[in-house]
């Protein structure tokens, strides 16, 4: 039996951050003793590093009191992520302060560990490649749709990263149903306006529906999904929107890329079939006939992508694996 590589490993999104451990050996991955606290991003950059510090202390005491040895640190974020420095190069308002931290280094001297860090899609995706929907496909175009929307290119198990390591926001690219919106980046008519969570909601309520809740409570993703299901008009409208849209782009890029698969994974690819329909209506009008059957698969990872994702990217930078298995 392989001996078991263990690394910490940390997924930073908008909304909540979760750490475990990640355990390499014969098969798959183990990703165990995982925590997710909120993320608060709106307190600053600043008070998020301090909680991210906060998860991997707490993790590596946990292990070291298990007898288990720890290699490192991934990180998986959200943000334009410099992978040779760890820097945080940009965010958009969804992490306020987020720009210019420095993530991976400040974790490295806190916690004496080595540390790498990468934008949380790229984990995500490298996750879902290796190990996941995408396992035994040479190239995979991968789209995450959540509170906002991110996307990687793999090919041969790397990541197309780009110049800027920007390549694979396909969130901010033109999207017709999209025009004119505002986007959060500070540009407009971009995909991630209607088709990722928010953006749902906010058709929701341009179709009609109502922003709260019988109790008052802001509606959300999960409630406009039951109502689509039970009949209201205006969810299955906003879904539809998001599907759509997020279909024709989709098809759009296999003109382009031409992967062998396409993997969807996020909680906002958990929608009805309303969602679904529209994706393969908006993938048909795009996709010219060569790509037109390019299987469109779902994650199998879910939240464990990034955190596989991330704990990957830390062997592959510092120490030699082996190609995942058949």
């Amino acid at each position: 039996m392989a001996e078991k590589i263990a690394v910490i490993a940390v997924d930073i999104g908008g909304t909540k951050i979760a750490a475990g451990i990640v355990l390499f050996g014969d098969g798959a991955p183990q990703v165990v003793q995982v925590t997710q606290v909120p993320t608060h991003a709106a307190a600053g950059g600043p008070q998020v590093l301090a909680t991210v510090i906060q998860q991997v202390l707490t993790t590596k005491k946990a292990a070291q009191s298990q007898g288990i040895e720890l290699r490192g640190v991934g990180i998986s974020s959200a943000g334009v992520i410099n992978p040779l420095t760890g820097d945080v190069t940009f965010a958009n308002e969804i992490m306020p302060g987020w720009t210019g931290t420095k993530l991976a280094s400040e974790v490295q001297a806190a916690s004496g560990l080595p540390t790498k860090a990468l934008n949380d899609v790229h984990a995500h995706a490298l996750g879902e490649a290796r190990w996941g929907a995408g396992k035994g496909s040479a190239s995979c175009l991968v789209m995450a749709v959540g509170t906002g929307i991110g996307g990687a290119f793999i090919v041969d198990n790397h990541i197309l990263r780009g110049a800027h390591d920007v390549a694979g926001c396909i969130g901010h690219v033109l999207c017709a149903e999209a025009a004119d919106k505002p986007c959060a980046c500070g540009r407009s008519s971009h995909l991630e306006t209607v088709a990722a969570g928010p953006g749902i909601i906010n058709s929701y309520v341009e179709f009609g529906g109502s922003a709260t809740l019988e109790d008052g409570t802001p509606i959300n993703g999960a409630d406009i999904d039951k109502r689509a299901l039970a009949g209201d008009e205006a969810a299955q409208r906003a879904e539809a929107r998001s599907g759509y849209a997020i279909g024709t782009v989709l098809g759009s890029m296999c003109n382009m890329l031409d992967p062998h698969a396409i993997v969807l994974s996020g909680s906002v690819a958990q929608c009805t079939f309303y969602w679904h329909e529209a994706l393969a209506q908006g993938f048909a009008s795009q996709a010219m006939d060569p790509v037109a059957q390019t299987p469109i698969l779902e994650g199998k990872l879910g939240g464990n992508a990034p955190l596989i994702g991330a704990a990957e990217n830390f062997l592959t930078l510092g120490y030699v694996i082996e190609p995942a298995g058949e």
